[in-house]
């Protein structure tokens, strides 16, 4: 099941396209949510962290979030006179 989770968190794939060789997908997806409601995943984070800080590999005083899969904002607070003309627009008016 484990290796079904990681599969599934490092690819970033379905639940329904973990490849058959770790399990049933319901199965794995099942035990995820489990381990998620136990604060599973939380100890493990908690644990890697206190060892990679104990190997002097944390540096507390750089700090980075990735919002790249967040939602895109409403409309736009840019003025449309203030940007050039869109690329996949080529060859149209306006």
């Amino acid at each position: 099941m484990l290796d079904g989770v990681v599969y599934k968190l490092r690819t970033g794939c379905q639940w329904n396209r973990i490849p058959k060789e770790y399990g049933d997908d319901s199965t794995i997806h099942r035990h995820f949510q489990a381990w998620c409601a136990m604060g599973i995943f939380d100890a493990i984070w908690r644990q890697l962290l206190l060892r990679c800080e104990g190997l002097g590999g944390m540096d507390w005083t750089w700090q980075s979030a990735d919002g790249s899969m967040g939602k895109a904002m409403g409309k736009s607070t840019i003025p449309a006179d203030a940007v050039g003309p869109n690329p996949t627009d080529r060859g149209k008016k306006g």
